[in-house]
């Protein structure tokens, strides 16, 4: 039998990887070498691993210099429509390699790198995660960032330079445990500082009413730092920029007051100010009202937007400012991603009356015209509402301007509807049920000229439930735009090796238009291509199985099914169904240890809010499982458990390429989207999922049959939420259900502390909102045809091909279309901007 390939052999053969040239592997050599020498002013006796990763990262950002200079001047020149994308997250993980494919430098690279007597895998994995975002809603505006270059749109994405990004996750002694991801340490080669941007933000003062109108005064200033970062295009010399904002103390800061006796204490007082973008707040779909938070939220608006203000007015040279307004919407598309930055509205309306001195009537057309926002969840404790007494310490102009905005809305909806107290007071942007709140979905909804949600069932509850009397007000207002993911980073990158044998058999057009795979519809009955996609997998899961063995106590099984459910750690996406199975098979080979068993690894990773007690509880029980399945001599290699410690972009461009089976069984209707679905279709796994969020979308481009769908659809759960869900009949009807439990409930995973789980139980029992047990048996069942299927590896294979097939709405390439041409009024381009070493013709 041939020895497989490594990755670096692999990698040479690969063209979408980029041409390798003599002059190109040369130069590189030469940039790595200068970078060592006088970037990292080191040599070769005594360099680091690490040394050697930032003398190839800013070899590899020289390319992107030029490039990076070039679109600038290209729309300083042309003056496109500009499209913000605002965010309190960006997760975009590692940057090299990405940088490396885009710019088709990766071949070059590894060529000049394996010259050199160094491992460019080895120099990769030096490489921190950027780790500024929670999950779903982050990682999408990484994707998007990606999209929106490959597509040539005059984008940007804005947001904060957190020095502390997601915490690390450890597990210690079966408990999740946080540290600070000092991410900065060693510094980020990628990041451009610009200190001549820099840009004052104001918080708490008084609003002064004067002749000319209100003036907000008496304000505390605080220093918005950008921090930019380039977003190269694939392959077509675009280079967009992601500015991000660090916040800094004024010099006089403290100092100009009262405190001027204690000069110490007043440097030392900087501090505070300059907490604003020290972490990312770990919370993934749940709403915490902290200060600090609505400082950091308004904090990135009011920065970005004087940003946007100052590029809109400066026009070309020789040619004078823009003084009016009226063009505002034409020239600048703002999206919200989720409330987080919905103070934009607000904010952009006081540079509009208090700055601009434009009439109300006229600002607030322009504000409306400018902004879009998606909405993220339907989940009630995600929703952002912000007590008004707050709001009104921290930003008291903005607090009256949302009581005007609120106003004229609520006089619109009485002269529409006259005498309904009732709608009213539910389409209010204030909320008066106890203490007063601003509803920053509602004052999206009211401030933007279009809001969508994330996959058309998620749309489609936002219109008929939660935003109903807003929809039903504007309904044109309301739209859908299905989330998708970069085949770049999620298929190149992550998988070279079926992104090769995809490009052998239909060529390489779909990297661009993942659309194209439709035409591996045709290889679906070719043994030789069902062969070689089953041989990519088989490789996948043998790399991966070392890796975990090197990180885990834990022999792997590479022939076993790799049963995979990676995401946040949540109650709704019911972490908990696919432990209670996992211990249902360890019953089943335990009460007939002979009988013929399909072997299965469960990989279970996630991370859970510090503050979130039942997700904790939820690892901990996981944790204890996997300690009595792996430590049991009657199951041996049948079942292992491992909780992948630490889940994070990187690791999971690892994870998902290995896996067989993607788990997405959240109750229906609370899982917006999903994106790690995508990423796993794409990936040649197969789907075991509820019909929620985009999986619904799956099931109907690959066909349902070809996915393992099961349990209750949204009008089941609707149903069952009239008629009241009662666990305990499920309990007792159910016996392989009622042996889990009772197995959790006595203590036989914590025999130290058999009550260890009483929280757990108690909550399943008595007050699940996400009625776990209701879809256990639909579950089980599944999991049995999915066994079943897995045992004939030329069927599974088929249906692989038929799932990767079918991929192709999910590029992130498509949403951004439709965002383009449909919300933001821009258009995709091909234009390749010429490289830096031709002249540009304009």
């Amino acid at each position: 039998m041939a020895t497989p390939l490594t990755d670096q052999e692999k990698r040479k053969q690969i063209s979408i990887r980029g041409i390798v040239g003599v002059e190109n592997v040369a130069e590189l050599k030469k940039g790595f070498n200068r970078h060592l020498h006088f970037t990292l002013v080191k040599d070769r006796n005594i360099a680091t691993p690490r040394d050697y990763y930032f003398a190839l990262a800013h070899t590899v950002r020289d390319h992107l210099v030029g490039r990076w200079i070039r679109t600038q001047q290209f729309y300083y020149e042309a003056d496109p429509k500009r499209v913000y994308y605002l965010s309190l997250e960006f997760y975009m993980g590692r940057t090299l390699q990405n940088t490396m494919i885009n710019l088709g430098l990766q071949n070059a690279c590894d060529e000049a790198i394996y010259q050199l007597g160094l491992d460019m895998e080895e120099l990769e994995e030096m490489e921190e995660d950027a780790g500024l975002g929670n999950g779903g809603l982050g990682r999408l505006a990484a994707c998007f960032l990606d999209s929106m270059a490959t597509l040539g749109l005059a984008a940007y994405g804005y947001g904060i330079r957190y020095e502390y990004g997601i915490f690390n996750q450890k597990i210690r002694d079966g408990w999740q445990v946080e540290e600070a991801d000092d991410w900065l340490r060693h510094g980020n080669p990628w990041e451009k500082a610009r200190p001549e941007y820099m840009l004052p933000v104001h918080f708490y003062g008084r609003v002064e009413e004067t002749r000319d109108g209100p003036k907000w005064v008496d304000t505390q200033v605080v220093l918005a730092m950008p921090y930019d970062t380039p977003i190269p295009g694939y392959m077509n010399n675009t280079v967009n920029t992601m500015r991000l904002w660090s916040a800094r103390a004024p010099n006089d800061f403290n100092l100009k007051d009262f405190n001027v006796g204690d000069y110490i204490q007043a440097v030392l007082d900087r501090n505070l100010a300059e907490n604003i973008s020290r972490v990312l707040y770990p919370n993934d779909n749940f709403f915490e009202g902290k200060e600090l938070r609505l400082k950091q939220e308004y904090f990135v608006v009011a920065a970005t937007l004087q940003d946007i203000i100052r590029r809109f007015k400066t026009t070309k040279k020789g040619v004078p400012g823009r003084t009016s307004f009226k063009s505002f919407p034409d020239k600048v598309a703002i999206q919200l991603n989720d409330t987080h930055p919905a103070m934009a509205i607000p904010e952009l309306m006081r540079i509009f009356l208090d700055i601009e001195k434009i009439d109300w009537d006229t600002a607030w057309d322009l504000t409306r015209r400018t902004f879009a926002y998606t909405n993220h969840t339907v989940l009630p404790e995600a929703l952002e509402r912000w007590p008004v007494q707050l709001m009104e310490k921290l930003l008291p102009r903005h607090l009256q301007i949302i009581y005007q905005i609120n106003q004229a809305h609520l006089d619109k909806i009485a002269a529409l509807y006259p005498n309904d107290m009732d709608k009213l007071r539910t389409m209010s942007l204030i909320e008066e049920d106890g203490s007063k709140r601003v509803n920053m979905a509602h004052l999206c909804i009211v401030g933007s000229h279009a809001v969508n949600g994330v996959a058309e069932i998620h749309s489609n509850i936002i219109k008929t439930q939660v935003f109903r009397n807003f929809s039903e007000l504007e309904p044109n207002k309301f739209q859908n735009k299905t989330n998708g993911i970069t085949p770049r980073r999620w298929l190149l990158l992550c998988n070279p090796g079926l992104a090769e044998l995809i490009a052998e058999a239909i060529g390489e057009d779909y990297v661009r238009d993942l659309g194209e795979l439709r035409m591996l519809n045709d290889l679906v009955n070719d043994a030789t291509f069902i062969r070689d996609v089953s041989k990519v997998k088989q490789d996948n899961k043998v790399k991966f199985a070392q890796y975990l063995e090197k990180e885990y106590p834990v022999k792997i099984n590479p022939a076993s099914m790799f049963d995979v459910h990676v995401k946040r750690i949540h109650e709704y996406k019911r972490q908990l169904l696919n432990c209670l199975h996992i211990i249902t098979m360890y019953n089943r080979i335990k009460m007939n240890p002979t009988a013929p068993f399909v072997p299965r690894t469960v990989i279970i990773g996630g991370k859970a809010a510090p503050g979130y007690h039942m997700a904790k509880m939820i690892i901990k029980l996981i944790t204890s499982v996997a300690d009595v399945v792996n430590n049991d001599p009657v199951v041996g290699s049948k079942l292992k458990v491992i909780f992948l410690e630490n889940y994070r972009v990187s690791l999971a461009e690892k994870v998902i390429p290995a896996t067989d089976l993607s788990e997405q069984i959240s109750t229906a209707g609370t899982e917006a989207s999903g994106t790690g679905n995508m990423k796993f279709m794409l990936n040649g796994a197969l789907t075991i999922g509820t019909m929620d969020g985009a999986n619904v979308e799956m099931a109907e481009e690959a066909g349902e049959e070809n996915l393992f769908i099961f349990g209750m659809r949204v009008e089941d759960v609707a149903e069952m939420d009239k008629k009241g869900y009662d666990a305990m009949a499920y309990y007792k009807k159910i016996p392989e259900l009622k042996q889990v439990m009772d197995q959790i409930t006595s203590g036989f995973f914590s025999p130290k502390n058999p009550e260890l789980f009483k929280d757990l139980t108690e909550m399943l029992f008595k007050h699940d909102r996400f009625k776990v047990f209701a879809d256990f048996e639909a579950y089980v069942k599944c999991q049995e045809k999915v066994s079943k299927l897995y045992k004939n590896p030329v069927e599974w294979t088929k249906m692989v091909i038929k799932n990767i097939a079918a991929t192709g709405k999910f590029s992130s390439d498509r949403t951004i279309k439709e965002y383009a041409t449909e919300v933001w009024g821009v258009e995709p381009t091909n234009l390749k901007i010429p490289p830096p070493s031709d002249r540009l013709k304009l």
